[in-house]
C-alpha cells in the first residue's frame, strides 16, 4: 500500500556516505547524519559495497524492513553525466582510472535491485533546498541554489524538478563568467579557476578561489596580517573564522564572493526567473550576524527588475549536512508512479 513504502537518499563523498529515509507521507524517519565510509579511493566494487552497506545501515536505525523501499536516491560530487557516469577524465573524488567512464548509478541498481535515480551533489542540495522551501507548492516555483565549498556548486529547479540538460551538466553555476569590473580592485589579478576558466564565478566563490586568488592578493594590502604564516590551504579554511570576529581582510574576501553570487544571480535572473535563490555552504554554517551580513551582501548585488524583486525571496540552504541525501529521496521519490 503506498502508505508503507519508503524512498532511502544516499550522499556519497570522499569519506563518508549519508543516508537517509523519506516516508510516503513526506517525512524523513532521520534528523541527523547517518554516515558511513565510503571507501571511493578502493575502486569502484568496493565503494559500491559501502553505498549498499550504508543503505543497510539506515534501515537499521529507523528500524525500516527493506522490504518497503522502493527506491534509492544517489548523489556524487561530478563531473558526472545526468545518468550517473563519471567523467571519462575522472573527478577529484574519483581518481583511479577503473573510475573513469564508470557507471556508479547502473552499478547500485544491480547491487540494490532497486531504481536507483541520480544527480550531483550540487543538485540534489539544490533540490532539497527548493521542497524544503516551497513545501507543497513546490511544483509551482522554480530556483537557484548557489553552494559554497571546494568549489561553487548548486543547481536549477524548475516547477520542483532538477535541470539536468542534454549531457547533464545544466547549474554548473560555477563556471559561468561574471563581469569583474567593480568586483575587483584597480590592481587585483583576475581572478583564474581550475578548470581553466578565467573571471567564472567559482574563481571568486570558493574555497579554492580565496586560496588561488584572493588571499594571495589581499595579504599584500593587510601586511602582518596573521594568515601570512599558515600555508595557502589551511589559511584559506581559516579566513571564514576571523570573518565572524568583523575581521577587516576577511570581510574584504567575503565581500567579493558576495558580490559575484550576486552578479551570478543577476545572470540566472535574466535566465530563468526564478522564484528564490538560495545560498549554501561554508557562510550557512556560520553565526546568526554573519550569515545574515553576506547574505544582504548578495541581495544587494543581485540586480533585479521591480517585478522580480517583488516576486523573489532569497535564503539559505537549510540542513546542509544532510542536503545531498535528502534531496536525493526527494528525485527518488518524485519518479515513482502516483
Amino acid at each position: 500500500m503506498p502508505d508503507t513504502w519508503v524512498v532511502v537518499g544516499l550522499d556519497n563523498g570522499g569519506t563518508s556516505n549519508n543516508a537517509t529515509v523519506l516516508d510516503a507521507e513526506g517525512s524523513f524517519l532521520v534528523d541527523r547524519l547517518v554516515e558511513t565510509p565510503s571507501r571511493v579511493l578502493e575502486g569502484p566494487e568496493v565503494a559500491v559495497e559501502a553505498l549498499a552497506a550504508s543503505l543497510a545501515g539506515v534501515l537499521e536505525v529507523t528500524g525500516v524492513d527493506p522490504a518497503r523501499v522502493r527506491a534509492v536516491g544517489l548523489d556524487t560530487p561530478g563531473p558526472a553525466s545526468a545518468t550517473g557516469v563519471i567523467s571519462s577524465k575522472g573527478a577529484t573524488n574519483f581518481p583511479q582510472p577503473e573510475w573513469w567512464g564508470f557507471d556508479i548509478r547502473t552499478a547500485l541498481e544491480e547491487r540494490l535491485r532497486l531504481p536507483v535515480v541520480y544527480n550531483n551533489d550540487g543538485n540534489a542540495a539544490a533540490l532539497y533546498a527548493h521542497h524544503a522551501h516551497f513545501g507543497a507548492d513546490a511544483f509551482r516555483h522554480s530556483s537557484v541554489s548557489a553552494i559554497v565549498g571546494t568549489g561553487l556548486g548548486g543547481g536549477v529547479v524548475e516547477a520542483g524538478k532538477v535541470v539536468k540538460g542534454a549531457a547533464g551538466m545544466a547549474g554548473e553555476l560555477g563556471h559561468v563568467h561574471i563581469p569583474m569590473h567593480g568586483l575587483l580592485e584597480d590592481a587585483q589579478p583576475m581572478p583564474a579557476c581550475n578548470c581553466g576558466f578565467s573571471a567564472d564565478a567559482e574563481s571568486v566563490a570558493s574555497l579554492t578561489g580565496i586560496a588561488n586568488n584572493l588571499l594571495p592578493y589581499w595579504l599584500t594590502r593587510f601586511e602582518g596580517h596573521p594568515l601570512a604564516d599558515e600555508t595557502p590551504g589551511k589559511a584559506a579554511k581559516l579566513v571564514r573564522g576571523y570573518a565572524e570576529k568583523e575581521d577587516p581582510l576577511a570581510l574584504k574576501i567575503f565581500e567579493q564572493q558576495a558580490i559575484a553570487l550576486g552578479r551570478l544571480f543577476t545572470i540566472a535572473a535574466n535566465f530563468t526567473d526564478p522564484s528564490a535563490y538560495f545560498v549554501g555552504g561554508g557562510v550557512v554554517e556560520t553565526g546568526p550576524k554573519f550569515r545574515e551580513w553576506f547574505l544582504d551582501k548578495v541581495r544587494e548585488h543581485t540586480v533585479l527588475r521591480d517585478e522580480q524583486a517583488r516576486a523573489a525571496r532569497f535564503a539559505l540552504v537549510p540542513d546542509l549536512d544532510m542536503a545531498g541525501a535528502r534531496g536525493a529521496a526527494i528525485a527518488a521519490r518524485d519518479v515513482l508512479p502516483a
